[in-house]
C-alpha cells in the first residue's frame, strides 16, 4: 500500500471538511447577528457551537497531522521551496483566523457581539482567496 497517497487523501478530505467549516460558520454569524427573537439565537448558538468543535475543530487538527505526516515522508528540504513556505505561511494565517472565529463564537455564547452583519459577510471571503492561492501554489509549485 503506497502510505504517501493514502495520508494524502487524508489530508484533502480534512481540509475540505476544515473548509467547509470555515466558509459556513461567518455565515451563521451574518444570520445571528441579525437574529431579533431569543428563540433564533438560542439556535444559532447551538449550531455554532456543534459546527466549531465536532467538525471544524478535529478537521484543522486532522489537516495539520497529515500535513505534518506528508512533509515528514517528503523531507524537511522540502521547505526550501517556495510553494512550500507559502503554502505553511497561508495556513497558518487560516489557523489563526479559524481561532479568531473560535472568539467570535464565543462573544455570541456570552452574548457581547459588537460586530455587524456586513463585517462577517466580508470576512467571509477570507478563507475562499486564501484557498484559491494555495490550491495554485501546491498544484503549479513556484520555485
Amino acid at each position: 500500500m503506497n502510505f504517501y497517497l493514502l495520508f494524502k487523501s487524508l489530508h484533502l478530505i480534512a481540509v475540505i471538511a476544515w473548509m467547509a467549516g470555515l466558509l459556513y460558520l461567518p455565515r451563521i454569524f451574518v444570520y445571528h447577528s441579525e437574529a431579533s427573537h431569543e428563540s433564533q439565537k438560542t439556535v444559532f448558538k447551538i449550531m455554532e457551537r456543534k459546527l466549531y468543535n465536532y467538525i471544524m475543530m478535529p478537521a484543522m487538527l486532522l489537516s495539520w497531522l497529515f500535513g505534518l505526516i506528508l512533509i515528514h515522508s517528503l523531507g524537511f528540504t522540502v521547505f526550501n521551496e517556495l510553494w512550500m513556505q507559502i503554502k505553511i505561511f497561508l495556513v497558518t494565517i487560516l489557523t489563526i483566523y479559524h481561532f479568531l472565529l473560535g472568539k467570535y463564537l464565543n462573544n455570541f455564547a456570552l452574548e457581547i457581539n459588537d460586530k455587524s452583519s456586513k463585517f462577517y459577510r466580508i470576512i467571509n471571503e477570507v478563507p475562499t482567496i486564501i484557498l484559491i492561492v494555495v490550491v495554485f501554489v501546491v498544484v503549479f509549485k513556484p520555485l
